[in-house]
């Protein structure tokens, strides 16, 4: 999930979209935002589910590289002209732009199909759907925002809830630190993820569409060595004919479509009214790891998924009272 943002405080960044002119956007056939943003969170649930599908079918590192390149191509054909308008911008913080890449885009992607190895699809649903609330961690500590209470209260709610489903509701497990190895890349990844929608606060003012194709292009490149390391190492698995199909809807639907979805909803309903729509992901995750990979749903999954969402309404009540430059 990648979701053009510049304030932290907006649940997985999303404010970028609404500062600029409306977004070319070659995509007309459906216009209703709410409708757009369902498809959105619906195909950014389902990228959850193509990280399992991909097991034994392409290694993770080509995934991303794949992925980024083929993003990368098709912005780069549909959008170049805003990114010739906007490069004078761009160009200054180059360097920045790059780190956000490496670890938001390509960082986090490597870690989350590297996870769906080594863990079940529902636990990278459930513990990816609490970026929210390490953004506002993240806010807090080094942007020095101030949080209140309540804020707090849906920190600690939804760390809670994260701590359930990575000990698999074992207190015993959870005192011993003896974790699922997949479950710690995913939430190392997350921690990369609110890392990067924080460094969003200081992009350059350009378009979301002309931000999105740099960040895009500079992923693929930044997926390059570990595309090398993974052939190093023999690990590189080149796609099966499933393997293609997946790596062409996770280019496709969960990092193409759904960010240009995103910011014509974003666009239409402003980034408060979006931003609500991004707790679905973990939910529609959930919901087609059972239908699809008919994993088990467990007690602790259903405590785990209401802990991390209650947690991320409790925060969110305070933080939607705040007024978001537009």
């Amino acid at each position: 999930m990648e979701i053009i943002n510049r304030t932290p405080e907006v649940p997985n960044s999303i404010q970028m979209a609404s500062i600029n002119k409306r977004i070319p956007i070659p995509i007309n056939a459906v216009q209703n935002p709410f409708l757009l943003l369902l498809l959105a969170t619906a195909f950014w649930g389902g990228n959850i589910v193509a990280a399992r599908f991909a097991v034994g079918e392409v290694s993770p590192l080509l995934i991303v590289f794949l992925r980024w390149f083929i993003v990368a191509s098709l912005c780069i054909f549909l959008f170049w002209k805003n990114v010739k308008r906007d490069w004078h911008l761009l160009r200054p913080q180059i360097m920045m732009l790059t780190l956000m890449a490496a670890f938001g885009f390509t960082g986090f992607n490597s870690l989350f199909y590297l996870a769906a190895h080594e863990t079940t699809a529902l636990n990278i649903g459930i513990i990816q759907g609490a970026i929210p609330i390490f953004i506002l961690i993240g806010s807090v500590f080094f942007l020095r925002t101030q949080s209140s209470l309540l804020q707090l209260v849906g920190i600690l709610i939804t760390v809670s809830g994260v701590a359930i489903i990575t000990s698999e509701g074992s207190l015993e497990r959870l005192l011993s630190l003896n974790f699922n190895k997949g479950d710690i890349f995913i939430l190392l990844a997350c921690l990369f993820y609110a890392g990067y929608a924080l460094a969003l606060r200081n992009t350059p003012p350009v378009s979301a569409i002309s931000l999105f194709t740099v960040l895009a292009s500079v992923a693929m490149l930044t997926s390059l060595p570990l595309l090398f390391m993974e052939v190093s190492t023999s690990g590189l698995q080149w796609p099966s004919p499933k393997g293609w199909a997946i790596c062409l809807y996770i280019a496709i639907f969960p990092s193409f479509l759904s960010q240009i979805f995103f910011m014509k909803g974003v666009e239409a309903i402003g980034p408060s009214r979006a931003g609500v729509f991004i707790n679905l992901v973990p939910i529609f995750g959930s919901l087609l790891c059972i239908l699809l990979l008919e994993e088990k749903l467990y007690i602790y999954h259903g405590a785990a998924l209401f802990f991390v969402l209650a947690g991320i309404w409790i925060s969110e009540r305070t933080t939607n009272k705040i007024e978001r430059p537009a």
